[in-house]
């Protein structure tokens, strides 16, 4: 069976007034996403997720004029040959390459997904998992600054929908910061996992003064307070308190900046995203080197339910799985525009769909509601 044809579809869509979240990476305006179509020559079709960077169309040109003619007439089911022509040809020539790393993730995804429907079987098998339940956190575009009242009222939403788990979105001003994680933490008690992040928006100085009153909350965890490169903060910061650890991920790509971030001893958790990270293939090597050394893995996830059903079924299939990021945005139609692909339970957990390969039934019909919209995705203060 050979990949005989790969489609990158950017999509996008604009946030109604009032849905906008104000994070460390700005306001959103809108959202976009790649949906990766690898097709065969037996005619089964796979589908992926890319993330978009903040230049969607760049990635689909890369789909479509650099790695469609490295991939093409390949046996479709080598996920380990078609990563490593692409790391040979691209990665490893021409440095690291953030743009087609991503588009290699959703390609990546997409032929997993076609090795499950070839086997019939759901991918947290053919992975060597089990239908098992994940505990989950409420995430995505959600929790952002807003007043700390209406914050805590938003995130009791949450919980009582069966979540046991919140991300806050801190990295505004570290006094506003501290005003609403202590308000959070009065109103959800004792027993709620509160996890914040910064979205890379911090100084050293902001650290010094939030992690002791994330400490004092028991705050899960402190992510990306700063850039994804700035070892030598991430270092120092690491040495603050040891009652919160450092996560992030999200922006790192391959195992080998997962292992320079192993090498910095300052992030106790991990959090790499199947659409961006180097695909579900790279995923589970960055998986096997974190559980060598007991750090735990919370995959961060993005846009549609693609991404989510994926790292669902990765984490169902990781020996170090932690959390899964689900998606409680406000207005994200890309999230359930195949159908729900998770459902909260009262204990606080999801579980992975379904059906053969990714179990994600995909009309592409749909495609036509949310044509690519250029321009930035966020209004940034500097």
């Amino acid at each position: 069976m050979k990949i005989t044809r790969i489609t990158a579809v950017p999509l996008s869509y604009r946030l109604p007034e009032g849905k906008t979240v104000t994070m460390g990476i700005g306001s959103t305006l809108k959202r976009d996403a790649i949906i990766i179509r690898v097709e065969t020559s037996e005619g089964i079709t796979g589908y992926g997720e890319a993330h978009p960077g903040r230049s969607p169309g760049a990635i689909v040109s890369l789909v479509h004029n650099t790695l469609q003619p490295l991939l093409t007439g390949l046996d479709a089911t080598d996920c380990v040959g078609a990563w490593q022509r692409v790391h040979r040809m691209q990665l490893s020539s021409h440095g690291l390459g953030a743009g087609t790393c991503l588009a290699l993730s959703g390609i990546d995804m997409a032929l997993w997904d076609i090795r499950g429907k070839a086997a019939k079987m759901p991918l947290y098998a053919l992975l060597g998992g089990s239908r098992r339940r994940i505990p989950a956190y409420a995430g995505g575009i959600s929790m952002g600054f807003q007043p700390a009242g209406a914050l805590a009222e938003e995130a009791q939403s949450y919980v009582a929908q069966g979540y046991k788990a919140v991300k806050l979105r801190i990295g505004d001003s570290a006094s506003n910061d501290i005003e609403r994680v202590r308000k959070v933490r009065a109103v959800l008690g004792g027993d709620i996992d509160i996890l914040t992040d910064a979205n890379t928006g911090y100084t050293i100085a902001d650290v010094r003064r939030v992690m002791p009153v994330l400490a004092e909350i028991q705050a899960g965890w402190l992510e990306e307070p700063f850039a994804c490169n700035d070892w030598a903060s991430y270092r120092e910061a690491a040495r603050i308190s040891a009652l919160v650890p450092l996560a992030a991920g999200e922006n790192h790509f391959t195992r080998f900046e997962f292992a320079l971030m192993l090498e910095a001893r300052a992030v106790q958790v991990w959090q790499p995203d199947l659409s961006k990270s180097g695909g579900i293939t790279e995923c589970l090597r960055i998986a096997a080197m974190a559980s060598a050394f007991r750090i735990p893995l919370h995959a961060h996830s993005s846009a549609t339910g693609l991404n989510h059903a994926a790292s669902l079924h990765f984490l169902a299939a990781t020996e170090n799985a932690g959390y899964f990021e689900a998606c409680v945005s406000k207005y994200n139609p890309f999230r359930d525009m195949f159908g729900s692909t998770f459902a909260i339970g009262a204990d606080g957990c999801v579980e992975p769909p379904g059906g053969h390969g990714i179990g994600v039934e995909v009309d592409e019909s749909i495609f036509d509601k949310y044509p690519l919209i250029d321009g930035p995705g966020y209004v940034v203060k500097f």
